[in-house]
């Protein structure tokens, strides 16, 4: 652990001065191949190309949880944003007693450490406050090569606690996360995470037309096959509100909720995996590469 935490300081230091070393270096890790950055083709190496050779200011707005919502208000679709509790520059701040028994925690801009609340009775204040002054003074990002999070305002914002209907969790144990993958605008496939833990989670990709595709998956011990789900009855409704949200990016990842028929905005997600997708096969990461128009 402690070589681990070694490593990723040396990689956030070089990856502040030089990220697209970084990212050349973890992309040969991973796929024993050298990044094609004067010539890109997968969905991965163009995600790379706009993230280190184009201006990704705007990116950066969107990525953080909370600047995003003046975002998604200017786009008129603010029915679809979640309730906003608060939010802090420093967990010292927080006034615990001013919130509701259930909420989550997220940082503006990291990724995967929410605090979810389901009873604030049971809650240890100090620990969580601890955690999160943690979390504030980390820069997501940089060790990935993802220089865009850098520019994000460490926040802390608290929000309603969004839980499954009663038909959603016949499939799922956890919320059903749709993760809208939109190419120049427009709505291509769908990335459906169910049963989602601290382990992992289950995953299908379907099209538009929610024709399920697990040939496009590589399954892993995070991401598992999941079972096919029924088609959401505002699917189409969804698929507008992730091109609405999407039509100023060659590529971008909406991840939406549909709690109870109500379609709850989650988040945008420019660099997934940090451009380091390893859960798709090569064909579909050509597929898709395929669909994007960089900008010249």
């Amino acid at each position: 652990m402690f070589l681990k935490s070694i490593i990723k300081s040396i990689a956030s230091c070089v990856g502040r001065r030089n990220p697209e070393l970084i990212v050349r270096i973890r992309y040969r890790m991973r796929f024993h191949k050298r990044l094609n950055l004067d010539n890109p083709r997968t969905l991965n190496e163009k995600i790379q190309y706009l993230s280190l050779r184009t201006d990704t200011t705007e990116w950066s707005r969107l990525t953080d949880k909370y600047s995003v919502r003046d975002y998604v208000k200017e786009c008129g679709l603010a029915d679809t944003l979640n309730t906003l509790y608060g939010v802090w520059d420093h967990a010292g701040d927080m006034d615990f007693s001013a919130l509701p028994d259930s909420f989550i925690l997220k940082t503006t801009g990291g990724s995967g450490d929410s605090i979810i609340v389901k009873d604030k009775g049971q809650m240890d204040e100090d620990s969580v406050r601890r955690y999160l002054d943690r979390m504030l003074g980390t820069v997501y990002g940089l060790s990935e090569g993802n220089p865009h999070y850098s520019r994000i305002v460490p926040r802390v914002i608290a929000e309603q606690l969004l839980v499954n209907d009663e038909v959603s969790a016949r499939y799922s144990n956890s919320l059903i996360d749709y993760k809208i993958w939109c190419f120049n605008g427009k709505a291509a496939y769908i990335w459906a995470c169910t049963d989602r833990t601290s382990h992992g989670t289950k995953v299908m990709t379907y099209d538009t037309d929610w024709t399920a595709h697990p040939e496009y998956s590589v399954f892993n011990s995070h991401y598992s096959r999941g079972n096919v789900i029924p088609k959401p009855e505002n699917l189409d409704r969804m698929l507008a509100v992730a091109e609405k949200l999407a039509a100023p990016f060659p590529v971008v990842r909406v991840d939406l909720y549909n709690i109870a028929g109500r379609i709850y905005f989650g988040e945008m997600t420019f660099t997934s995996l940090g451009g380091l997708m390893d859960f798709y096969t090569p064909e579909f990461l050509e597929k898709t590469g395929d669909m994007i128009r960089l900008p010249k």
